[in-house]
């Protein structure tokens, strides 16, 4: 007897075109989690880690909603209170350019500045 559909390999060594990570496409969802949740908000130190928390939570969820159903996300959400600074942000990864990506988004307001990124892995 034959296997149905569903009884299929789903083993995929790289993704589909509409599954595959955009940056520009995370970017975007980026960019809206962090006006919705930070214009108006004042820089409160006590405030910081739960908000960061929120927003990597928030920066998550939505992106997972785009069909990134096989990647391992990583966010990461950084906030700092916005004095004329200069502020470095490095990262390094191992990984398949052909599959994996990254997007960030900077939002600065009067008090603060907030850096958040996204790092999609894919999960052979």
């Amino acid at each position: 007897m034959m296997g149905s559909e569903q009884d299929a390999n789903t083993f995929l060594i790289r993704p589909n075109y509409q599954h595959k990570f955009r940056a520009s496409v995370v970017r975007e969802c980026i960019r809206e989690i962090l006006r919705e949740n930070l214009s108006g908000v004042q820089y409160d130190p006590e405030e910081t880690p739960s908000l960061t928390r929120t927003l990597a939570e928030a920066i998550k969820h939505h992106v997972k909603g785009l069909g990134l159903d096989r990647y391992k996300l990583v966010v990461q959400v950084m906030i700092g209170e916005q004095r004329g600074q200069g502020v470095k942000m490095t990262s390094r990864c191992f990984w398949d350019s052909d599959t994996d990506g990254y997007a960030k988004e900077v939002y600065i307001n009067d008090s603060m500045v907030c850096v958040a990124a996204v790092f999609g892995v894919y999960y052979y």
